[in-house]
Parts: structure tokens; sequence; C-alpha cells
């Protein structure tokens, strides 16, 4: 394959990553969006759109794939490729972890616990994965950096929020009824799930700073 055939794949795989994220944020922004409203329709979207999600993932290892076997890429060519295919792998889960939540939107009770902000979380680890994105499209080390910085952030807010949801639970007096006792434990698990799952979408974000940064600088500080 001529050089400049070559580097347009490169590129066009690039552009098909960036369009897979850009896409995989918009089903997380209306999965927040569905939980927050207790829009079944909206969640009922978010779960319908995952296949298509599913689709362009395996498009996309399959062009990963191609140039590395077709092309035996060396150095940063590689270092590119490969990671661009653990990127759409974890944007994959994130998309996972957004369905998870159009699920959520069709029983949850957001006024059982008001003051756990599941919202303000999900706004963080949604602006971390634009974050990471935009290190990885722009090839910037410094927002790498800064991912893996705010993650320690989302970590404590998920920690207190579940610790807030278990105290409210020992300290409640009012639960007689027996319907009353498992309606509320559903709302717990529910809001429990969704706080690891946005804690999780975070994890998957600093994946993708730590690739992008070995991809950069050849450097593998946030690999582990």
């Amino acid at each position: 394959m001529p050089r400049e055939q070559y580097q347009t794949k490169l590129e066009g795989l690039r552009a098909d990553v960036l369009y897979m994220s850009e896409l995989v944020a918009e089903r997380l922004r209306m999965g927040l969006d569905a939980l927050e409203q207790q829009d079944e329709e909206l969640g009922e979207e978010v779960i319908a759109g995952d296949a298509e999600i599913n689709d362009l993932y395996l498009e996309l290892e399959g062009q990963c794939t191609d140039l590395i076997a077709l092309q035996q890429p060396v150095a940063g060519d590689l270092r590119f490729i490969a990671a661009s295919f653990k990127i759409i792998t974890d944007l994959e889960r994130i998309a996972d972890l957004a369905t998870n939540l159009g699920e959520y939107a069709k029983q949850a009770d957001r006024e059982v616990f008001p003051d756990v902000d599941a919202q303000r979380i999900g706004d963080d680890t949604l602006a971390m994965l634009e974050e990471a994105m935009d290190a990885y499209a722009e090839s910037d080390p410094e927002r790498c950096y800064a991912v893996a910085e705010a993650d320690d952030d989302i970590d404590a807010a998920c920690e207190a929020a579940s610790e807030l949801v278990v105290r409210d639970l020992i300290e409640r007096d009012e639960l007689r009824e027996e319907e009353d006792v498992e309606a509320t434990m559903r709302n717990v698990s529910r809001l429990l799930l969704t706080i690891r799952d946005l804690e999780r979408v975070g994890d998957h974000a600093v994946n993708i700073a730590a690739r992008s940064l070995y991809m950069i600088e050849n450097d593998d500080e946030l690999l582990y």
C-alpha cells in the first residue's frame, strides 16, 4: 500500500474512533437525562441504541486488525493503532454502562434519596470522558494527566454518595410495612448500582487517557 494511502487509513481510524466517542458520550448524556427525568421512553432509546455502538466497535476492531496484519506498523504508528483498539474497547464498555442507566431510569425513584446528587457525578464523569478523547484527538499529554487527577475526585464523590445512602437507610424509622421495606431496598440497590456504574465510567476514561499518553509519549505511567 502506498505511504499516502496508508496515512489516509490511519487518519480515518482516528476520525472513526472520535465519531464513536461522540456517540457514546451522547448515549451517556441520554442515560443520565433519562434517570434524572425518570423518562422510560428515553431510557428505552438508550438501550435500543447499544446495538449501533456494538456494530461500530466490531467495524473499528476490524480496521485495527487489518492495519496491524497487512501493514506491520512500527513505533508511533503501532502505538497509535494499539491505543485506538484499546480505546474503542473502553468506549464500548461505557456504552454498556449508559445502557444500565437506561434500565435504571425505567424503575428508579429519585425522590427517595434527594441528597444524593448522582447527576453531578454523572456530569463529572462525562467531562472526564470528553477530556480523555480530546487528549487522544490532539495528542495532549497534559490532558491525560488531568483526567487521571479528576478520577480521585470522582472516587471520593462516589464513596461519599454510597455512604450517604447507607447512613440514611440505617437512620430511617418510618419503614413498617413489608412492601415499604421491599420498595426502599429496590431503590437503594438501583441507586448504589448507579453510583458504581458512574465510577466505572470514570475508570474507563482514565484507561483512555492512559492509552493516549502511551500513544503520545511512549509513557506507561498511567497504565498501572
